[in-house]
């Protein structure tokens, strides 16, 4: 059974985690599907890529990961040192690269600048709710 992160991850500590995550309804991640006869193989690249591309965003290293034909494992490490020097509008820059907010007409994403880049990095908005 699955637990609150507030009961697995201390703060300030670095953090040591297997993360798995499963297909349903007899969805395909990878491999070919018996039933249909598709082959979703090339999706292996992308889930490799997505990773690494996470990783370089944020202060998390992959240890060690395995995609399956129905399920993916990760090995996860907190590097909380290195996300310690990191500014406010470091933090926003970082998450809008990997989950942007607004596009431009060619789909390209459009990182916050001056006044929005201000507003999102408000103290207020960074509180715990």
């Amino acid at each position: 059974m699955p637990n609150l992160r507030q009961n697995v991850v201390t703060e300030g500590v670095p953090q040591v985690v297997h993360c798995v995550s499963r297909c349903v309804r007899r969805a395909f991640l990878c491999g070919e599907d018996a039933y249909s006869g598709r082959s979703y193989e090339h999706r292996r690249g992308w889930v490799r890529d997505r990773l690494r591309e996470l990783s370089e965003q944020f202060a998390v290293d992959v240890c060690a990961y395995a995609v399956m034909s129905n399920h993916l494992h990760v090995v996860l490490r907190t590097d909380s040192e290195r996300a310690g020097d990191w500014s406010a509008e470091e933090v926003v820059l970082r998450w809008r690269s990997i989950f942007p907010e607004m596009r431009d007409e060619n789909g390209s994403t459009v990182l916050p600048e001056g006044e929005e880049l201000a507003r999102v990095t408000s103290y207020e908005l960074l509180l715990p709710a």
